[in-house]
């Protein structure tokens, strides 16, 4: 992953980096420690569609395995609560 200091996105702007988020997710160092990582709005929605993958496969496990309570909303509320 490439890395760049966090105070050059204020001094250059965001788009001084298209060249390198075109290679992958970047890192910015703030304090000499990891501190964010910048990637294109293409990478944030494949790793929004791979991790809403993953939850619907649990999902689907926790069905199969009878880990699941079917009920009416309020009736599932009130397990809930205690009630």
């Amino acid at each position: 992953m490439l890395t760049a200091p966090a105070p050059e996105i204020k001094r250059r702007g965001v788009g001084a980096f298209d060249e390198a988020l075109a290679e992958g997710p970047l890192c910015l160092i703030r304090n000499n420690r990891p501190a964010y990582v910048l990637l294109s709005f293409d990478a944030f929605r494949e790793l929004e569609d791979a991790a809403t993958l993953s939850r619907v496969a649990a999902s689907e496990e926790d069905v199969r395995a009878g880990r699941v309570a079917r009920g009416t909303a309020d009736e599932l509320t009130a397990v809930l609560a205690g009630d």
